[in-house]
């Protein structure tokens, strides 16, 4: 990794005050400060559960009765504020939510990775035993048919002592068959030994792999609790983002007393929208690098800063898999999808800070780590096409430095993505 300063856990903040939470809707809005100007995304819906619902919102008949009559301005005013302070209280509890379920799932994610990382490691180790519990088992076998067609160690001793020979071939022909004893023994036990060796590791590897089972529905559980919660998040957003440029303009108009008018406002509203479609088409296209015969891509420009793996976190120095690859990119480079498919996650994700999940299908996903706040560029249920721009480089999360965290998963099971991507004739 670069050996830049860490950046750790982004701040939740408003709409009005700095960068989005980390969810993934959030993140693809882009907010000014200026109440007048603020965007107002076409077709917005839905509001968070709260007091402040659509049906209090005062219109703007009711904010030029109340104009003329001093006590009704002033019970107008406290009526707007409430709303406005009630909406940053919904924005701040929806983005707290989300984070915190995004450090569940990263979490539920990260053990099942591991476990399953261990658990195939032990089936291999399993596996070899066997093997070789095979072999022993093989040599024992064919010591006891050697034995049997000379009538075992009784038939020896009988045959040596019918024709005992010489002296010192006598000596020689006992110490042989005390040797053929002695080895057969040995044999034996190490037969024995290695077959229970075997079996004590496919016992662990089959107790390992139904522990699996359990921490596979935890991780899935926690991807749906963490896209619901997202989705809270961006509908608080989209009340904020829908309703507050007007609230505040009413407020204006009551409290300077100068007549705003809500055509206005409206013709304020629809060049921010269209300011805002030219802005997203100037940044949300698709940016193509070589795209292999199968259809992939590579994700993100830089070099290799660190593989997949059991390792030492740099950040949290837990000996823990590394379930992707590390490409040292430069900050807020694009990050492209390595291939088409649909955003199944696109929020905050622990460690790996802001991230995103696409499904490819045929149980095929990527993802891609540690993006800028304000840096992912598309939501759940968007279908992206390869080589598309997805995000930004960033270094949120546990991170030293810029870089993308690249994944790719078969089933669910992480793996390398070097000789991954290898097979789909794309090099990292």
């Amino acid at each position: 990794m670069t050996s830049t300063r860490r950046t750790g856990r982004p701040r939740l903040v408003s709409l009005t005050s700095g960068p989005l939470a980390p969810s993934s809707r959030l993140a693809r809005i882009v907010v000014t400060v200026a109440a007048a100007s603020l965007l107002l995304t076409a077709g917005v819906v839905g509001l968070p559960a709260s007091s402040a619902t659509a049906a209090s919102y005062p219109s703007w008949e009711d904010v030029q009765k109340a104009r003329g009559d001093e006590t009704a301005k002033q019970a107008e005013i406290t009526n707007l504020e409430g709303i406005l302070t009630q909406m940053q209280a919904d924005l701040d509890a929806a983005n707290t939510e989300a984070e915190k379920r995004g450090d569940e799932l990263q979490k539920a994610q990260s053990a099942y990775d591991d476990a399953q990382y261990k658990t195939a490691q032990l089936q291999s180790q399993a596996d070899s035993a066997d093997q070789v519990a095979a072999a022993s088992e093989e040599r024992a076998g064919q010591l006891a048919a050697q034995l049997g067609r000379s009538g075992g160690t009784n038939g020896v001793s009988g045959t040596l002592i019918a024709d005992p020979g010489e002296a010192g071939q006598l000596l020689y022909k006992l110490g042989a068959m005390s040797k053929l004893t002695e080895q057969a023994d040995g044999i034996y036990a190490q037969a024995t030994q290695d077959r229970n060796t075997a079996q004590g590791l496919s016992d662990q590897a089959a107790v390992a792999e139904a522990a699996l089972a359990v921490l596979a529905d935890e991780a899935q559980q926690a991807l749906a609790d963490a896209n619901d919660a997202a989705q809270a998040a961006s509908d608080a957003l989209a009340a904020q983002q829908e309703n507050q440029a007007r609230l505040q303009a009413q407020l204006e108009t009551l409290k300077t007393n100068v007549d705003h008018t809500e055509a206005e406002y409206q013709k304020g509203v629809e060049e921010s929208r269209a300011a805002a479609a030219a802005a997203a088409a100037a940044t949300n296209g698709t940016a193509l690098g070589i795209v292999s015969p199968q259809g992939w891509t590579r994700p993100a420009g830089g070099n290799i800063s660190s593989g997949f793996g059991m390792r030492v976190n740099p950040v949290t120095h837990a000996y823990i898999l590394h379930a992707g690859t590390d490409l040292a990119a430069g900050c807020n480079t694009p990050i492209y999808a390595a291939t088409a498919g649909v955003v199944s996650y696109a929020g905050w994700y622990g460690g790996y800070g802001n991230f995103v999940l696409i499904d490819h299908g045929n149980g095929v996903t990527t993802g891609y780590g540690h993006q800028p706040n304000g840096g992912i560029m598309v939501s759940v249920g968007q279908a992206v096409g390869t080589g598309q721009q997805i995000g930004h480089v960033g270094s949120t999360g546990n991170s030293t430095g810029c870089h993308l965290h690249f994944e790719t998963r078969v089933g669910g099971v992480a793996q390398n993505p070097q000789p991954f991507m290898a097979d789909r004739g794309i090099r990292l």
